[in-house]
């Protein structure tokens, strides 16, 4: 199900990029589709930032995106669920992201830059939005990158 799947090491004991995005079945995104990512953290001296990455089609009906984010953290038995409403789009300035042709790109911060205790962390992605399935959704994924 992986589109691309990119882990760059600048040593093996830090990890500086993972991103990870899915193939949405038929640019339909159902509720009942939650794409995992697993990542370990090895340097917990560094501050990582979370991104969201999404690719839609001109046609895609919504400004915004409501998602649940679980998190496992090393050490848990438990996820922890946050909602966030993100914006894609203004009425004033249309597409946020970054297009080609007919496809967008957004790259969303999720919170701020922190440290993440070492250990392997899993985050579930899930669509909450009113419409479901959510069509016109093609990719849906998980940046993190390591700040210097």
């Amino acid at each position: 199900m992986a589109v691309s799947s990119l882990l760059i090491a600048s040593s093996c004991t830090t990890i500086d990029l993972y991103e990870k995005t899915v193939v949405i079945p038929g640019h339909k995104w159902s509720s009942r589709f939650k794409p995992s990512f697993d990542f370990t953290i090895k340097d917990t001296t560094a501050s990582y930032q979370l991104f969201l990455v999404l690719r839609h089609n001109e046609k895609y009906s919504f400004n915004n995106i409501y998602v649940n984010l679980s998190a496992k953290l090393p050490g848990q038995d438990t996820s922890v669920r946050i909602r966030r409403d993100l914006q894609l789009a203004t009425n004033e300035n249309g597409w946020n992201g970054t297009g080609m042709d007919d496809i967008y790109e957004h790259r969303i911060k999720l919170g701020e830059p922190q440290t993440l205790k070492a250990g392997t962390y899993t985050f579930t992605l899930e669509q909450i939005m009113r419409e479901d399935p959510l069509e016109n959704v093609m990719n849906a994924g998980l940046r993190i990158e390591k700040l210097q």
